[in-house]
């Protein structure tokens, strides 16, 4: 009881910094990067940790898998360049108790064109807001979205947005596109994501839905478009099968309740209300979750 009550202590004295120079702990980093890349990772990573208190909550082993993972895709999780993000979960026991809190893998829209591009197999590839007036329905000899653009930036981005279109066009000049309503997409997010159906009930703003409704529309629709009509690289499977998951030491891909997810682009800590865990929800589907 003594030495378990010590360890305790102990593991939560030990910051983020002090495990990375374990020795096992190095080793795994260094079977994935060496020399000056590895040193930059490192501190990189540590820089990342300390300026959000909410990831550094996580276990330490979640935090390094997800950003090795980032790594081995040659992806940054700089919130600025948004290829991916760490988030922080609450992996809850089926009695709705808080067993820990794990860092999640979370592929950002950039991440996906970025990987679609490198593939070296794509002309073209973007994804946009629409504005109202943009959509003019559907070509009657094609069943394809009909849009036209504003020409004016200002007078553009002074209107709401109804709508999301992603294109992309192959080398070999193979061609698809895809449009949703703005209502579609509000649909989607409230059928997938059990986090942004608490939000919307309890006026909260803690999903990524709620704090970047247009971010995870992008990502959307990017992967709609791509899954189904473009081409894969290993790279890209590997990255859609690990989104918003916990990789755990073997690198395994565990999927975290998407209800329990914790506000973290915050500098101070926020405190979350109490009710948040008691939520009860669905087992959510690996490849739907947070779509």
């Amino acid at each position: 009881m003594v030495q378990n009550s010590l360890t305790t202590q102990t593991n939560k004295k030990r910051t983020f910094a002090t495990y990375l120079t374990n020795d096992a702990v190095k080793n795994k980093i260094n079977q994935v990067i060496g020399g000056k890349e590895g040193v930059k990772f490192i501190a990189n990573l540590i820089s990342l940790v300390s300026n959000n208190p909410a990831i550094s909550e996580c276990e330490h082993g979640t935090i390094l898998s997800s950003a090795l993972l980032g790594e081995s895709l040659k992806l940054s999780p700089s919130p600025q360049l948004g290829h991916y993000y760490i988030v922080p979960f609450k992996d809850n026991d089926k009695n709705g108790n808080v067993k820990r809190i794990v860092a999640t893998f979370q592929l950002g829209y950039k991440g996906y064109i970025q990987l679609a591009m490198r593939s070296g197999n794509y002309k073209d590839l973007d994804v946009i807001e629409i504005r109202e007036g943009e959509y003019k329905g559907k070509d009657k000899s094609t069943g394809k979205a009909v849009i036209e653009f504003i020409e004016d930036d200002e007078e553009r981005e002074s209107l709401p947005v109804v709508g999301y279109f992603a294109y992309f066009e192959l080398l070999n000049g193979f061609k698809k596109s895809l449009y949703w309503s703005k209502t579609k997409m509000q649909n989607h997010a409230e059928k997938y994501s059990q986090a942004y159906r608490t939000d919307l009930k309890k006026n909260w703003h803690y999903s990524f839905w709620s704090k970047d409704f247009d971010g995870m529309a992008f990502k959307t629709m990017l992967r709609q478009l791509i899954s189904k009509w473009g081409i894969l690289s290993v790279e890209f499977q590997t990255a859609m099968a690990n989104d918003m998951s916990m990789i755990n030491e073997e690198g395994q891909a565990i999927y975290v309740d998407n209800a329990n997810e914790i506000e973290a682009e915050i500098i101070e800590p926020v405190k979350e209300p109490e009710t948040v865990d008691e939520i009860k929800t669905e087992t959510p589907d690996p490849l739907d979750n947070f779509d």
